[in-house]
């Protein structure tokens, strides 16, 4: 096994992973642990998946499965959760920073509520910027399901969320940015 070789690929891609696995988690500090668990997997396999063809999106596959273990092991989540009066008093004269953390907020409470797929789908399709077909390997499925589940998660997040998201006069479904989730990382 060439420790070098996993070394140097594994500072390439810790970012984005790290990146990846906070979109899906929402929280920092289980992101991390996610990924420090894929990475010394990753390690132990290290021959194998060198000799794949994509060897990043195995890695993303990696994180997506050990976080839906994840969400299977600790289905009761508690999240603590501000109410608008005292987010409004911490914000104090800056509207625009308020306005900013409460859409934020919303989209990741409604972000929460997707179905696993969709949000890995969405979080893959607008937050990694993978095409349908990346997004559909890394989630061992059609291309269409991918369309599908993006189409229906940016639906349901427009609905939560009640943001006014406007396309530029094509089909392609616009998203309320997850920009927020670089925060995370």
């Amino acid at each position: 096994m060439d420790v070098a070789d996993y070394e140097e690929f594994a500072r390439g891609r810790l970012p984005g992973l790290l990146r990846y696995a906070a979109a899906l988690t929402g929280d920092t500090e289980q992101a991390r642990d996610i990924v420090q668990e894929v990475m010394v997997r990753a390690f132990t396999r290290w021959r194998r998946i060198s000799r794949l063809d994509y060897p990043d999106a195995y890695l993303r596959r990696m994180v997506t499965n050990e976080w839906t273990s994840w969400r299977r092991r600790w289905s009761v989540r508690t999240i603590t959760v501000l109410p608008d009066e005292q987010l409004h008093n911490l914000a104090g004269d800056a509207p625009d920073a308020m306005t900013a953390v409460s859409e934020r907020d919303a989209l990741r409470r409604a972000l929460d509520t997707l179905p696993h797929r969709q949000r890995a789908a969405l979080v893959l399709r607008y937050y990694e910027g993978l095409s349908y077909e990346e997004c559909a390997q890394v989630l061992h499925c059609a291309e269409g399901t991918v369309r599908s589940a993006c189409s229906r998660g940016t639906a349901a997040l427009r609905r939560a969320v009640d943001l006014d998201v406007g396309t530029d006069g094509g089909t392609a479904a616009a998203v309320p940015s997850l920009a927020w989730a670089k925060d995370l990382s």
